[in-house]
């Protein structure tokens, strides 16, 4: 039986110091890649930056793809897609809760890291998680206890005029 080699661990100072491409989340000292760079992940994270961003006045929003968060003292979460209040401070780590993040499913991720990521979202104030799946062409609206599918096939967020529909994001990936 093979043992599994136990990661290197770093500082948060080091991490922070350290350019990665693209870039991870740290945990614990520990620093996670991310899966990304195919075209679906890819092309959906920009036609979501553009829509967050053409909107932005409307929706009072300002939109940041592969924006570092701090969750905590030792973890950094990495959201595909990162949207805040417009009043919320600019910071170049966010230490503010945002109001939507947005996660794309690449093949590689699992149900298990993606769960962890979402609970780490949530803890941290994040006010909507969406999950985006290019394959089956499906979003979910997450919260602490489910994972579940918007009736209308729309992501909104109640009190603002932001809608995402899912299939217009589906067309333009298919029209690509």
């Amino acid at each position: 039986m093979n043992a599994v080699p136990t990661p290197a661990r770093i500082s948060v100072g080091e991490y922070l110091a350290t350019s990665y491409r693209p870039d991870c989340d740290y945990v614990d000292g520990v620093v996670e890649e991310r899966n990304l760079g195919e075209f679906d992940h890819s092309f959906l994270q920009g036609l979501l930056f553009r829509l967050f961003y053409d909107n932005r006045d409307e929706w009072a929003v300002r939109a940041s793809p592969e924006q570092r968060m701090q969750i905590s003292p030792s973890k950094f979460r990495v959201p595909d897609v990162c949207v805040m209040h417009r009043e919320t401070p600019k910071e170049q780590v966010v230490t503010h809760p945002p109001l939507i993040c947005i996660e794309i499913l690449s093949p590689g991720d699992s149900l298990s890291r993606m769960r962890q990521r979402v609970d780490d979202y949530l803890s941290f104030g994040a006010e909507h998680v969406w999950i985006i799946d290019p394959e089956l062409r499906r979003g979910y609206i997450c919260s602490k206890t489910a994972m579940q599918e918007p009736e209308d096939g729309v992501f909104s967020v109640s009190g603002t005029e932001i809608r995402v529909v899912l299939s217009e994001l589906f067309v333009e990936l298919d029209r690509a």
